[in-house]
């Protein structure tokens, strides 16, 4: 039994807990939230711009860059916070459970920073397959949990800022009297059993510290390795973990949505169908024919999802200020789209001006040089430059110049 023990506490035993190890984890996982908290604003905003916001259309492809780096970063988070938790766990448990107002902090931040981070990492993984087993709504939650996020670990930071200036530097770890110490002194039954146990005699370390943060760190690159080709062309042909690859589906690129799902297929099949066009009291309704005899532009732009993955395509179709102009609109006026969806939280959107003014935004009715495939929003769809997925809405029916 004795033997059995001293095994256990071999096994258990780590060089790797010290404030060092915890502060190197801990700024790559700051530095990782922080990424997905800026992305993550920049793709809320560009759906639900507040009062005065305008984005620029330029460069095409930089929402494709900042969501796909969004959710790079975030599949990066998993392999940093268990390897922080594992750095610090001891931590957690110790009892008493607070020893004062600035522990009671500390404590608070960690708990609401380690719940909200991982629920928040979950819930987006999961997204990235849109699978949605919960209640409630993702894109809500997610972002009033990032601000939970970042807020908790800025009290946290500030809380363990004398820790965190300590062992910034391996220089100033070096000279700290309590370097090869554990992270904190062991109180109560909880911290005595893992003070024994990291008080084993050291014959051999399993692991050591160079050998756990290299652990972390290939981790943290095989995942993102392995998923990122969803998202950046080159890491495609590796690409084994994430949902979408490139060139997979009618012609050649994923779908989210189906006309299926959408319940569309019937609408947008119909021979009648055309799309309305209104600005005030003008309004014009253009039969497929009709706005394939109108100018017609070609434009390489990317879809890029919410979910993270992207894919550059040749659209040709009517730039949509030749369709304003056609009902009297100013070149640069806000618009409403609306899709023949009869349901849906994405069915009708807004374009403001300086979408709907750029030349490279049309009402596309070509794909690769054929026809667009129901499933990609035949007989029209949007396609704009540097704006979410979600928002180049498919089988259109209307295009509205919002009033003045």
């Amino acid at each position: 039994m004795r033997e059995l023990l001293h095994r256990t506490r071999i096994a258990l035993t780590t060089p790797s807990r010290t404030p060092r190890m915890a502060v190197v984890i801990g700024r790559l996982l700051g530095a990782a939230f922080l990424i997905c908290f800026a992305t993550g604003l920049y793709s809320h905003f560009l759906q639900e711009p507040l009062p005065g916001m305008r984005f620029s259309p330029s460069p095409s492809w930089l929402y494709q860059v900042t969501q796909g780096i969004h959710v790079t970063a975030g599949i990066a988070c998993v392999p940093l916070i268990l390897g922080k938790l594992y750095a610090v766990y001891p931590q957690l448990f110790q009892t008493p459970l607070v020893r004062g107002p600035l522990h009671l902090l500390e404590r608070a931040s960690i708990a609401l920073f380690v719940g909200a981070s991982l629920v928040e990492v979950a819930i987006g993984l999961v997204n990235t397959f849109q699978w949605y087993p919960w209640p409630f709504g993702f894109r809500e939650v997610h972002f009033a949990l990032a601000f939970v996020v970042i807020g908790s670990l800025a009290v946290h930071i500030g809380v363990k800022l004398p820790v965190i200036a300590r062992y910034w530097t391996r220089r100033r770890a070096e000279s700290a009297d309590d370097v090869e110490q554990p992270t904190a002194p062991a109180r109560g039954l909880t911290g005595r059993v893992f003070r024994w146990i990291d008080e084993t005699p050291r014959r051999s370390p399993e692991v050591s510290r160079r050998g756990f943060l290299t652990a972390v760190g290939a981790s943290v690159v095989g995942v993102v390795a392995l998923t990122a080709g969803q998202s950046f062309r080159v890491l495609d042909p590796v690409n084994v973990f994430a949902p979408r690859k490139q060139g997979y589906g009618p012609q050649s690129l994923p779908v989210n949505r189906t006309a299926e799902q959408a319940q569309v297929s019937a609408s947008a099949l119909d021979p009648g169908w055309a799309l309305v066009v209104t600005a005030g009291a003008t309004t014009r309704a253009f039969s497929r024919a009709e706005l394939l005899a109108l100018p017609q532009t070609t434009a390489e732009l990317p879809i890029a999802c919410v979910e993270g993955w992207s894919q550059t395509a040749t659209w040709t179709g009517v730039p949509v200020r030749v369709l304003l102009d056609e009902v009297g609109a100013g070149p640069d006026a806000p618009v409403t789209v609306t899709s023949l969806e009869t349901e849906g939280a994405y069915r009708q959107t807004r374009m403001g001006g300086e979408y709907s003014s750029d030349p490279s935004t049309l009402v596309a009715l070509r794909l690769g040089g054929a026809d667009l495939d129901l499933q990609h929003g035949y007989p029209a769809r949007i396609i704009a430059p540097g704006r979410p997925g979600v928002l180049q809405t498919k089988w259109l029916s209307r295009i509205e110049v919002d009033p003045a």
